[in-house]
């Protein structure tokens, strides 16, 4: 139980996905406007990271590894990742048309976010059995929802305030990007 919650902590917080590892900036930067789709899509990017780790992992261990096939795993998983959004595409665009509108093309990106296909890896270079990469998929998803959900807000905020010029738009977009990265870094000193 400890080192579930150490995997929680660690990657939510410490080795946040976007924020420390810059993994899936594209879905973070592109979503990031308003909070209810930013939640949305961290809602989406929770479900396809945690089942696909699940998916993976199990294809990993009962498949290719006993085959000696592990040279396939990236192909592997990126065909289990793409179906996987398939998956969550069909069912918002016949559940939630209004949230698949929202959301439009980056939907889609999540089966080329490399956040997803990075957990997957990063569950097999660590070793992780069935439970322990779904635990890590759906704590990496969380912390990558945490930041997604943090910059909509602030973006929010700092939409109508006096910003230079210069800044307007998206430079002021990735200075704030830059800013919390920093801010994350202080959760290093947890471990």
């Amino acid at each position: 139980m400890k080192e579930l919650i150490m995997i929680l902590i660690s990657a939510a917080l410490i080795n946040n996905v976007v924020l420390s590892q810059f993994l899936g900036i594209c879905p973070f930067l592109g979503v990031s406007r308003k909070i209810k789709t930013a939640a949305s899509m961290g809602a989406a990017v929770i479900f396809v990271i945690t089942i696909s780790s699940f998916v993976t992992s199990i294809i990993y261990q009962l498949l290719l590894e006993p085959q000696g096939l592990s040279y396939l795993q990236t192909i592997v998983f990126i065909l289990v990742i793409a179906a996987l959004v398939q998956f969550v595409e069909m069912f918002l665009k016949k559940f939630s048309q209004g949230l698949y509108n929202a959301l439009g093309v980056y939907l889609p990106l999540i089966t080329t976010n490399c956040a997803v296909l990075g957990v997957a890896l990063t569950n097999v270079q660590n070793g992780y059995g069935v439970l322990t990469s779904t635990f890590n998929g759906f704590a990496t998803a969380v912390g990558f929802t945490i930041g997604i959900v943090l910059m909509a807000g602030i973006r929010e905020r700092i939409e109508g305030n006096d910003i230079p010029k210069s800044f307007q738009g998206f430079p002021i977009v990735l200075v704030t990007a830059g800013l919390m990265a920093i801010a994350f870094i202080g959760f290093s000193g947890i471990q």
